[in-house]
């Protein structure tokens, strides 16, 4: 492995890149090489302008040092609510929790919509493969979604995360199987799952049968066990896994009274970590080639041998040598899940706030 440091420039401040190269010594390798990066950084909360311009200077410093993927936090455009009740108990809901969820709802993104055309603007400007946390808004429902762009800024999909965890499901929408992509690119199939939904499974199983070769995994977990998970799955699937979290202090949210960590507030300073990041790429073989890192925000990145995925399925094909599916088979319904449907026009499926 080989350390290479950097001075990137975040509000004034200096954001190392730990960029952590698997140096393979090994030149018969046809195989591509894939130079990836998992940003670990905070959100700018409640304003999505300033978290844009700051996503733009994180991208351009990773395309500076030669990415070609470059893959954000869960919600990192809109903000991980982290500590916050939304002022919500069984038969109640306050009206501090309600005004909370208007700022919420309206640091939320439409897409398709100018923040969307900007990201794909970014992306084509630096030339990468961008994938995205936001909060999506469509209409007054709130999503937890992955949009997906390409080097020639193009937009290309989105994942809706199909199942918030605990509160989440407050003030989150849940996805369908619509919007389950694998991408096949140049560079690879990109696919991603969500935090906690990576822990789900059939979930997973298809995503496998999607084929995907670079498997994203935004996140707000920061906890050990999360490094887990992302080895399982780098094994399971015989993929790429890399996994992107925020670093986070309490004073990269608002002050209180405005937002207030329920219940532990009291003992935090504006230093205090409240997300510690673990950002992390993993190989197929389940090796460790980037992170985790937990010291701040920061550029993780590691170069990607492709020809490492055969090498891995020859041992383990999850849908494939070493399925059963006379046994054991899995069915994903992905269509639209629409509470309305109007056919009088089109004859499309038109969802609701259309």
């Amino acid at each position: 492995m080989a350390l290479v440091p950097s001075d990137p420039i975040n509000n004034g401040q200096s954001l190392p890149l730990i960029a952590e190269v698997n140096m393979s010594s090994d030149s018969s390798s046809a195989a591509a090489v894939v130079r990836a990066t998992v940003v670990q950084a905070s959100t700018v909360f409640y304003d999505t302008p300033a978290t844009l311009d700051k996503a733009e200077r994180l991208l351009a410093e990773a395309a500076s040092y030669g990415s070609q993927l470059v893959v954000f936090p869960e919600a990192f455009v809109g903000g991980y609510p982290r500590g916050s009740t939304f002022g919500v108990s069984i038969g109640n809901r306050t009206a501090k929790g309600k005004e909370e969820f208007r700022k919420y709802h309206a640091s939320a993104i439409d897409v398709p919509g100018p923040e969307v055309d900007r990201l794909a603007a970014m992306a084509g400007k630096y030339k990468v493969f961008l994938v995205m946390g936001v909060i999506e808004r469509d209409g007054y429902t709130l999503y937890c979604t992955i949009l997906f762009f390409d080097p020639q800024g193009h937009y290309l999909g989105k994942h809706r995360k199909v199942m918030p965890t605990a509160l989440e499901r407050v003030i989150w929408g849940f996805g369908d199987g619509s919007t389950i992509p694998v991408f096949d690119t140049p560079i690879g199939k990109i696919g991603a799952a969500i935090c906690w939904e990576n822990r789900m499974p059939l979930l997973r199983t298809a995503m496998y049968a999607k084929g995907v070769e670079i498997y994203c995994a935004p996140t707000a977990d920061a906890r050990d066990i999360w490094q887990a998970s992302m080895t399982h799955i780098a094994l399971e699937g015989g993929c790429f896994v890399l996994s992107a979290n925020q670093f986070c202090r309490r004073k990269d949210y608002p002050p209180p009274p405005e937002y207030v960590f329920a219940g532990t507030d009291d003992d935090l300073n504006p230093d205090s970590v409240v997300c510690a990041g673990g950002s992390v790429i993993i190989s197929p073989s389940g090796n460790v080639l980037a992170g985790p890192n937990y010291d701040g925000e920061a550029l993780i990145s590691a170069d990607l041998d492709l020809g490492e995925i055969a090498r891995a399925k020859f041992d383990f094909d999850v849908v494939g040598h070493y399925s059963r599916p006379e046994v054991l088979s899995l069915i994903v319904r992905d269509h639209p899940s629409n509470p309305v449907t109007f056919a009088s026009t089109s004859g499309k499926p038109e969802g609701p706030y259309k």
